[in-house]
């Protein structure tokens, strides 16, 4: 009789992989009285490190502008090491671009928001995310990506 090997999953470290914040028309922004328009962009990646372990970050980019000047340009990268095994190949996927940056999102909303009080600027709470609806949203572009290629 053969013994099942249950798979496991653990978070072993959530760290901020890289941050930027630019502000090139200060201070004449700041005299400005009108809203900022604010574009946002969100990405995800990961990457096995080794047999059990990956790594996925969840990227933002979110830029406001005033008129034409930019106002400020905001770019994060949240991380994490996730230890993954056992899992089935059919489900890794899924996990790795669902349920992990689903974990890390939170981190980010949370230093965009410092970041930018820091920098004597309103907070920015960045809304929730679907990251099952994304991933779905990513795999139909890459199909007809694909279909368009042929």
């Amino acid at each position: 009789m053969t013994e099942s090997v249950q798979p496991t999953f653990d978070l072993r470290r959530v760290y901020l992989k890289d941050a930027s914040l630019e502000l090139p028309n200060a201070p004449a922004v700041f005299l400005e009285e009108e809203a900022p328009q604010v574009a946002i962009e969100i990405s995800t990646e990961n990457r096995q490190l080794d047999t059990d372990a990956y790594e996925v970050d969840v990227n933002a980019t979110i830029t406001a502008k005033l008129k034409e000047k930019v106002f400020f340009l905001l770019e994060v990268k949240q991380s994490a090491i996730f230890e993954i095994s056992n899992l089935p190949e059919e489900q890794l996927q899924p996990v790795l671009n669902i349920v992990c940056p689903s974990m890390i999102y939170p981190y980010l909303r949370s230093n965009v928001a410092d970041l930018l009080t820091r920098a004597s600027l309103p907070p920015l709470h960045l809304a929730e995310m679907n990251f099952e609806q994304f991933y779905q949203s990513k795999i139909e572009q890459e199909q007809a990506a694909a279909a368009t290629k042929q």
